[in-house]
């Protein structure tokens, strides 16, 4: 069983930060769990595009309100409490947050802790093997 406690998590090297977003990755992948899970802030009056060519992406907006624009079909999608959405083919898309938008998100394949997004706007693909069951925080 893994417990972690998102506090914990925000204080340690798992708290990733970038340009106008950050991320509390609660399991990556050496916790061999098949998927990363993640809480994210995205940042009010910021435009992020990205394009996941190498995850899959669920999102479950908790707080906040924005837009999110599929630039493959041109259509925008608002994003408030309890919408959810998935990237599932590796979907293009730009995120304008109106408020900061707090989020839960699932990766697959998980990512490793580290990665921010490239000039593409994904992240790189990582083709290690996972460690052995990482022990519990």
């Amino acid at each position: 069983m893994i417990v972690r406690k998102l506090q914990d998590i925000r204080k340690s090297d798992r708290n990733v930060k970038s340009e106008g977003w950050e991320s509390a990755r609660l399991l990556l992948k050496d916790d061999n769990m098949g998927f990363s899970f993640h809480v994210t802030t995205m940042y009010a009056g910021k435009e992020l595009h990205m394009h996941y060519q190498n995850h899959l992406e669920a999102v479950l907006v908790l707080k906040g309100k924005g837009t999110i624009e599929d630039l493959g079909s041109g259509v925008t999608h608002r994003l408030a409490p309890g919408v959810m959405y998935a990237l599932n083919a590796h979907d293009q898309h730009i995120v304008r947050p109106e408020t900061d938008i707090l989020c839960v998100c699932t990766f697959n394949p998980p990512v490793t802790g580290k990665e921010v997004h490239d000039e593409t706007g994904a992240y790189p693909a990582d083709t290690s093997a996972p460690r052995e069951h990482a022990l519990a925080d």
